[in-house]
């Protein structure tokens, strides 16, 4: 199996992953506006507990967002530089995607839906649904950004709500209140389940140069994180 190390900081939370034959480790913290000064640290001692220079990975993959612009840009540039300078390929691993995989997979509570939901900031949320389906998880609708109030679900099925921005469900449509069977504020996107993804993309061949990876914002006027 593929060696692939995973980055994420498009949250409050930082993180990186390993995946060495098929065993994943991963170091996670929540670290509010210090990422720039624990995320090489973290990728170094990670990489040194397996041993592991960058030459012998297979491919880098990194949260491609919707999250925080400052966020979102540090493991990119992070990502990047790694790939650059390893000559290694970049896979892009949505952070609402990686939310709905980490949790579709540990719910254990009868539900196949999750609504993934971010806090935007300026009173907006990042959202899309995704389901269990054959072949992993499924995305349901386009990601989203908008107020908490046209937070509209695609289904007409009961949900389970992961993310900071489920702190927002009281504003949300009272059908898609009625259509949400529990909720976990506390989930942020973690490495270890992009460096999962990430291994079911790059078998597919989803992998791309680094230089053509950029960012998914969602918001074309950047505003304060």
């Amino acid at each position: 199996m593929p060696t692939i190390l995973a980055l994420d900081s498009s949250t409050e939370a930082c993180s990186c992953a390993l995946s060495v034959n098929g065993e994943i480790a991963e170091t996670f913290e929540l670290l509010p506006r210090l990422h720039t000064q624990h995320i090489l640290p973290m990728i170094e001692s990670l990489m040194a507990e397996h041993e592991l220079q960058f030459n012998e990975l297979d491919a880098i993959a990194v949260g491609a967002g919707p999250g925080s612009f400052t966020g979102l840009r540090i493991a990119a540039g992070v990502a990047q530089g790694i790939a650059f300078g390893a000559d290694l390929p970049l896979v892009p691993v949505s952070t609402l995607a990686a939310m709905a995989h980490q949790n579709l997979i540990n719910m254990g509570n009868g539900l196949n839906h999750i609504l993934s939901c971010l806090d935007a900031r300026i009173n907006e949320v990042y959202w899309a649904v995704y389901c269990a389906g054959e072949n992993g998880i499924e995305q349901i609708n386009d990601e989203q950004l908008c107020k908490p109030e046209s937070v509209v679900l695609p289904i007409e099925l009961a949900c389970y709500g992961v993310g900071n921005g489920m702190a927002f469900l009281a504003q949300m449509p009272e059908q898609t209140q009625s259509l949400i069977k529990g909720s976990d504020n506390d989930v942020y996107p973690r490495a270890a389940a992009m460096a999962e993804l990430a291994l079911e993309y790059f078998a597919a061949g989803k992998s791309m140069s680094p230089e053509k990876f950029s960012p998914r914002y969602l918001r074309n006027k950047v505003t304060q994180d």
